[in-house]
């Protein structure tokens, strides 16, 4: 968990005293990222009655994990701004997205542009990722990932070597080849296939010899980054990185995850196994406006992911250390990536506000729909326990450390 200090490095656990490992883990999806952006504006909002008007997000999470939309959410809330405090409070991400998106990805006459984006998806990515790319190196700058205000975890994929690339504060610190730049690390996990161009930069190893990466969405490799963050933290615990004394390398138990996802259509049961059967290649990129296949494997990662994890917290009898919230009830524009209009970002910010007041849901395996937890109160009063365990889990680290040093 990161102090409540510094630009410089922030990594500054007291490693005799950890109770808890504090992991974030947030989706990907494009525009959707209102929906999580919504919902950590509401934590932080708690955290802050908790605990005064300074405390933020990165203060009380040891791990955050991001992956494409995700991505982004993670570098704007640990990446330092003014004074060392985060680029962004939680309150600002959803506005961010309203501000920005219609230029990430524009949107012309509606017929237009579906044509238009049909055939460009066939010709080469539908947008160009300009905007984004200056957006990006606007608000980083030179920014590299060893500065973060909290351990981050942002997955990619290598079209070269065709395998997961995960960047992450705990390699940057220990190989300056994966200490890249925040900008370049969030434009790659951001490289959606068909929508946004791959990304190629180079780094140097500590002999100076470079090293290129070439890179597209971490969507195709983790679109929900939450046991990639955990196994992460086990990665550093057996490697010996002290930060997380005592947890040991599989005590799960002692893992407090909050998992966020940006929604997904299955509601609509848009296709069927007879439709699908006469698609060739173009049918599976593009189809009543979605993209089946990109779609179907995200989903699909996302949903195992939530599956594993929640079984492994039900069977070491911490479930209520586990949260994840999710929408599956997304139609039409609402459940786009790209839809960019003022009224779906709008509508976006809704839905994520809307999701608070649902219950607790878990994935039915069977059905893949989520169905509500009967143990558990609705998603507002789960976060607001929570944010409790947060200040508590940090008051009580501040406080011994603080002792430690009398």
């Amino acid at each position: 968990m990161a102090s409540a200090s510094s630009a410089e490095g922030a990594h500054e656990t007291n490693p005799e005293k950890v109770k808890l490992v504090t992991v974030l883990s947030i989706d990907g999806g494009g525009v959707r990222g209102i929906i999580p952006a919504t919902i950590l504006a509401f934590l932080e909002e708690k955290l802050q009655e908790l605990d005064g008007p300074d405390a933020r997000i990165a203060n009380y999470f040891d791990v955050v994990a991001g992956t494409s939309t995700g991505g982004l959410l993670t570098a704007m809330l640990t990446a330092p701004g003014q004074n060392g405090r985060p680029l962004f409070d939680a309150k600002d991400l959803a506005q961010f997205y309203i501000d920005h998106s219609p230029k990430i990805f524009p949107q012309k006459n509606w017929i237009l542009s579906k044509i238009a984006g049909t055939l460009r998806m066939v010709r080469g990515p539908k947008y160009d990722g300009k905007y984004l790319h200056a957006l990006l190196r606007q608000y980083l700058g030179d920014m590299r990932l060893d500065r973060a205000l909290t351990n981050v975890v942002i997955p990619t994929f290598d079209i070269a070597f065709l395998q997961p690339t995960i960047f992450s504060s705990f390699e940057a610190i220990n190989d300056v080849s994966k200490d890249a730049l925040l900008s370049d690390v969030c434009i790659s996990t951001s490289a959606a296939p068909t929508y946004l161009p791959g990304h190629q930069f180079e780094t140097k190893d500590k002999d100076g010899k470079p090293r290129a990466f070439n890179l597209i969405d971490g969507g195709v490799a983790a679109n929900n980054p939450t046991l990639l963050a955990m196994t992460h933290v086990s990665k550093q615990i057996l490697l010996g990185n002290q930060d997380f004394f005592p947890i040991k390398p599989a005590d799960y138990g002692k893992f407090m995850v909050l998992s966020l996802g940006t929604g997904s259509a299955k509601v609509e049961e848009k296709f069927d196994a007879v439709q699908c059967s006469k698609w060739g290649i173009l049918g599976w990129l593009y189809n009543k406006g979605a993209t089946p296949i990109i779609d179907s494997f995200s989903q699909a990662s996302s949903d195992l992911v939530d599956i594993h994890a929640s079984v492994l917290f039900q069977a070491l009898h911490c479930s209520k250390s586990y949260l994840r919230i999710q929408d599956d009830e997304l139609k039409g524009e609402t459940a786009s990536v790209d839809v960019s209009t003022r009224e779906n970002l709008n509508h976006l910010v809704d839905v994520g506000k809307a999701l608070l007041k649902k219950p607790v849901c878990k994935v039915n395996i069977e059905t893949g729909k989520n169905e509500p937890d009967g143990h558990r109160g609705t998603n507002e009063q789960e976060l607001i326990h929570f944010a409790q365990m947060l200040v508590d889990e940090r008051r009580a680290r501040l406080h011994k450390k603080g002792n430690s040093t009398l």
